[in-house]
Protein backbone atom coordinates (compact mmCIF):
# COMPACT_ATOMS: atom_id res chain seq x y z
CA UNK A 1 0.00 0.00 0.00
CA UNK A 2 1.38 3.35 -1.04
CA UNK A 3 1.82 6.32 1.72
CA UNK A 4 -0.05 9.17 0.42
CA UNK A 5 1.22 11.60 3.07
CA UNK A 6 4.89 10.51 2.27
CA UNK A 7 6.90 13.73 0.68
CA UNK A 8 9.16 14.03 -2.04
CA UNK A 9 12.62 13.95 -1.39
CA UNK A 10 14.17 17.01 -1.77
CA UNK A 11 17.94 16.72 -3.90
CA UNK A 12 20.15 20.05 -2.93
CA UNK A 13 23.98 20.14 -3.99
CA UNK A 14 25.80 22.49 -1.84
CA UNK A 15 28.47 24.70 -3.56
CA UNK A 16 30.78 26.67 -1.51
CA UNK A 17 34.79 27.53 -1.01
CA UNK A 18 34.48 26.68 2.49
CA UNK A 19 34.53 23.35 3.75
CA UNK A 20 33.06 24.12 7.40
CA UNK A 21 30.03 25.74 5.02
CA UNK A 22 29.32 22.96 3.39
CA UNK A 23 29.35 20.93 6.54
CA UNK A 24 27.60 23.26 8.46
CA UNK A 25 24.36 23.31 5.58
CA UNK A 26 25.16 19.36 5.17
CA UNK A 27 24.22 18.64 8.41
CA UNK A 28 21.09 20.56 9.22
CA UNK A 29 20.06 19.53 5.57
CA UNK A 30 20.39 15.97 6.28
CA UNK A 31 18.44 15.71 9.17
CA UNK A 32 15.31 16.84 7.27
CA UNK A 33 13.23 13.47 5.94
CA UNK A 34 12.53 15.60 2.78
CA UNK A 35 15.90 16.44 2.04
CA UNK A 36 19.04 14.62 1.13
CA UNK A 37 22.91 16.20 -0.18
CA UNK A 38 23.00 15.04 -3.27
CA UNK A 39 26.79 16.23 -3.44
CA UNK A 40 29.39 19.09 -2.51
CA UNK A 41 31.70 21.60 -5.31
CA UNK A 42 33.93 23.96 -3.47
CA UNK A 43 34.20 26.34 -6.92
CA UNK A 44 32.12 27.32 -10.02
CA UNK A 45 33.77 24.69 -12.62
CA UNK A 46 33.16 22.06 -9.83
CA UNK A 47 29.20 23.16 -9.53
CA UNK A 48 28.48 22.85 -13.12
CA UNK A 49 30.24 19.05 -13.53
CA UNK A 50 28.44 18.09 -10.51
CA UNK A 51 25.15 19.10 -11.36
CA UNK A 52 24.85 18.08 -14.96
CA UNK A 53 25.47 15.03 -12.91
CA UNK A 54 23.60 14.21 -10.28
CA UNK A 55 20.62 17.02 -11.53
CA UNK A 56 19.41 18.20 -7.68
CA UNK A 57 16.24 19.83 -7.92
CA UNK A 58 18.14 22.98 -5.27
CA UNK A 59 21.71 24.50 -5.61
CA UNK A 60 23.16 26.54 -2.80
CA UNK A 61 25.35 28.44 -4.74
CA UNK A 62 28.10 30.44 -2.95
CA UNK A 63 29.33 33.54 -4.99
CA UNK A 64 32.68 34.37 -4.31
CA UNK A 65 34.82 31.03 -5.21
CA UNK A 66 37.98 29.90 -7.08
CA UNK A 67 38.34 29.20 -10.80
CA UNK A 68 34.26 30.56 -10.98
CA UNK A 69 32.33 32.33 -9.38
CA UNK A 70 28.18 31.71 -8.06
CA UNK A 71 27.19 34.26 -10.92
CA UNK A 72 28.71 32.32 -13.27
CA UNK A 73 28.32 29.02 -11.94
CA UNK A 74 24.85 29.96 -12.15
CA UNK A 75 24.67 31.14 -15.34
CA UNK A 76 25.67 28.06 -17.20
CA UNK A 77 23.55 26.03 -14.77
CA UNK A 78 20.19 27.62 -14.91
CA UNK A 79 21.09 27.67 -19.16
CA UNK A 80 22.19 24.06 -19.14
CA UNK A 81 19.10 22.79 -16.64
CA UNK A 82 16.40 25.27 -16.22
CA UNK A 83 14.39 23.69 -13.82
CA UNK A 84 17.11 23.29 -11.64
CA UNK A 85 16.39 26.05 -9.16
CA UNK A 86 19.55 28.53 -7.63
CA UNK A 87 19.70 29.82 -4.36
CA UNK A 88 22.72 32.56 -3.76
CA UNK A 89 24.58 32.00 -1.28
CA UNK A 90 26.28 35.67 0.18
CA UNK A 91 27.67 36.80 3.53
CA UNK A 92 26.43 40.12 2.47
CA UNK A 93 23.16 41.64 1.70
CA UNK A 94 24.90 43.10 -1.62
CA UNK A 95 23.05 44.89 -4.36
CA UNK A 96 25.23 43.67 -6.82
CA UNK A 97 25.21 40.36 -5.94
CA UNK A 98 21.71 40.05 -6.13
CA UNK A 99 21.42 41.83 -9.68
CA UNK A 100 23.53 39.83 -10.50
CA UNK A 101 22.32 36.22 -9.46
CA UNK A 102 18.86 37.67 -10.85
CA UNK A 103 20.17 37.80 -14.66
CA UNK A 104 22.16 34.93 -13.90
CA UNK A 105 18.90 32.60 -13.22
CA UNK A 106 18.87 32.44 -9.51
CA UNK A 107 15.39 32.53 -8.21
CA UNK A 108 16.70 33.87 -5.01
CA UNK A 109 18.81 34.02 -2.34
CA UNK A 110 20.40 34.00 1.15
CA UNK A 111 22.86 35.20 3.88
CA UNK A 112 24.69 32.76 5.05
CA UNK A 113 24.16 33.46 8.80
CA UNK A 114 20.22 33.11 8.65
CA UNK A 115 18.43 30.93 11.09
CA UNK A 116 19.18 27.61 9.97
CA UNK A 117 14.78 27.21 9.42
CA UNK A 118 14.75 29.78 7.72
CA UNK A 119 17.44 28.08 5.83
CA UNK A 120 15.24 25.12 5.03
CA UNK A 121 11.90 27.12 4.55
CA UNK A 122 13.91 28.75 1.37
CA UNK A 123 14.93 25.51 -0.25
CA UNK A 124 11.57 23.92 -0.01
CA UNK A 125 9.71 27.24 -1.36
CA UNK A 126 12.45 27.22 -4.14
CA UNK A 127 11.92 24.06 -4.86
CA UNK A 128 8.17 24.81 -5.28
CA UNK A 129 9.04 27.03 -7.68
CA UNK A 130 9.01 30.45 -5.56
CA UNK A 131 10.81 33.68 -5.86
CA UNK A 132 12.40 33.91 -2.25
CA UNK A 133 13.57 38.03 -2.51
CA UNK A 134 12.59 39.17 0.98
CA UNK A 135 14.64 42.23 2.02
CA UNK A 136 14.59 45.93 0.65
CA UNK A 137 17.53 45.55 -1.14
CA UNK A 138 16.86 42.81 -3.14
CA UNK A 139 13.16 43.69 -3.86
CA UNK A 140 14.61 47.12 -5.52
CA UNK A 141 17.34 44.64 -7.30
CA UNK A 142 14.42 42.62 -8.64
CA UNK A 143 12.89 45.43 -10.36
CA UNK A 144 15.46 46.89 -11.60
CA UNK A 145 16.70 43.54 -13.23
CA UNK A 146 13.40 43.21 -14.36
CA UNK A 147 13.40 46.59 -16.23
CA UNK A 148 16.99 45.97 -17.43
CA UNK A 149 15.99 42.66 -19.27
CA UNK A 150 13.04 44.79 -20.49
CA UNK A 151 15.07 47.54 -21.93
CA UNK A 152 16.89 45.06 -23.93
CA UNK A 153 14.42 42.96 -25.32
CA UNK A 154 12.57 45.98 -27.04
CA UNK A 155 13.13 46.43 -30.75
CA UNK A 156 15.89 49.08 -31.16
CA UNK A 157 13.13 50.41 -33.78
CA UNK A 158 11.28 51.61 -30.80
CA UNK A 159 11.61 55.21 -29.57
CA UNK A 160 13.16 55.52 -25.80
CA UNK A 161 10.12 58.02 -25.10
CA UNK A 162 7.18 56.18 -23.70
CA UNK A 163 8.62 52.86 -25.04
CA UNK A 164 5.93 51.19 -23.11
CA UNK A 165 3.35 52.54 -24.54
CA UNK A 166 3.81 50.31 -27.99
CA UNK A 167 3.66 46.77 -26.56
CA UNK A 168 0.43 45.35 -26.16
CA UNK A 169 -0.39 44.56 -22.22
CA UNK A 170 -1.25 41.16 -22.01
CA UNK A 171 -3.41 41.61 -18.83
CA UNK A 172 -5.41 44.94 -17.71
CA UNK A 173 -6.15 46.06 -14.66
CA UNK A 174 -9.53 45.81 -14.92
CA UNK A 175 -8.71 42.29 -15.81
CA UNK A 176 -7.87 41.61 -12.25
CA UNK A 177 -10.23 41.96 -8.83
CA UNK A 178 -8.59 44.47 -6.30
CA UNK A 179 -8.56 41.71 -3.98
CA UNK A 180 -6.47 40.18 -6.81
CA UNK A 181 -4.56 43.67 -7.57
CA UNK A 182 -3.68 43.78 -3.72
CA UNK A 183 -2.37 40.11 -3.36
CA UNK A 184 -0.60 40.61 -6.70
CA UNK A 185 0.89 43.46 -5.11
CA UNK A 186 1.95 41.79 -2.10
CA UNK A 187 3.54 39.05 -4.19
CA UNK A 188 5.84 41.42 -5.69
CA UNK A 189 6.86 42.37 -2.20
CA UNK A 190 8.07 38.68 -1.71
CA UNK A 191 5.52 38.24 0.88
CA UNK A 192 4.51 34.49 1.40
CA UNK A 193 0.76 33.30 1.56
CA UNK A 194 0.92 33.46 5.26
CA UNK A 195 1.85 36.97 5.69
CA UNK A 196 -0.51 37.95 2.81
CA UNK A 197 -2.88 36.79 4.33
CA UNK A 198 -2.13 38.22 7.43
CA UNK A 199 -1.84 41.46 6.09
CA UNK A 200 -5.36 41.59 3.85
CA UNK A 201 -7.43 39.63 6.63
CA UNK A 202 -7.83 36.75 4.89
CA UNK A 203 -7.18 32.93 4.89
CA UNK A 204 -4.17 31.64 3.67
CA UNK A 205 -6.87 29.20 1.65
CA UNK A 206 -8.33 32.81 -0.06
CA UNK A 207 -4.87 33.67 -0.76
CA UNK A 208 -4.26 30.09 -3.03
CA UNK A 209 -7.62 30.74 -4.68
CA UNK A 210 -6.64 34.57 -5.42
CA UNK A 211 -2.90 33.11 -6.60
CA UNK A 212 -4.55 30.80 -8.79
CA UNK A 213 -6.71 32.78 -10.43
CA UNK A 214 -3.97 35.88 -11.05
CA UNK A 215 -1.76 33.06 -12.33
CA UNK A 216 -4.83 31.84 -15.01
CA UNK A 217 -5.52 35.74 -15.78
CA UNK A 218 -1.72 36.66 -16.78
CA UNK A 219 -1.25 33.42 -18.72
CA UNK A 220 1.98 32.61 -16.86
CA UNK A 221 2.56 29.29 -14.68
CA UNK A 222 4.08 30.66 -11.50
CA UNK A 223 4.36 33.49 -8.69
CA UNK A 224 7.88 34.63 -10.27
CA UNK A 225 6.42 35.12 -13.67
CA UNK A 226 3.30 37.12 -12.56
CA UNK A 227 5.55 39.52 -10.44
CA UNK A 228 7.86 39.96 -13.39
CA UNK A 229 5.26 40.66 -15.80
CA UNK A 230 3.45 42.62 -13.31
CA UNK A 231 6.41 44.93 -13.31
CA UNK A 232 7.14 45.32 -16.66
CA UNK A 233 3.66 46.07 -17.66
CA UNK A 234 3.58 48.83 -14.45
CA UNK A 235 0.54 46.88 -12.68
CA UNK A 236 2.66 47.05 -9.50
CA UNK A 237 5.20 49.66 -8.93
Amino acid sequence: MVNQNKKETIRVVLVDDQTMIRQGLGYVIKMQKDMEVSGEASNGEEAVKLVGEVIPDVVLMDVQMPNMSGIEATREITRLHPLIKVLILTTFDTYDYIVDGIRAGAIGYMLKDSDSQDMLDLIRRAHQGEALFYTATAAKALAEALQFQQKNHKSASHSDSDTDSVLPPLVMLDQLTDREQDVLEQLSYGKRNEQIAQHLLISEGTVKTHIHRILQKMGVEDRTQAVAKAIRYKIVK
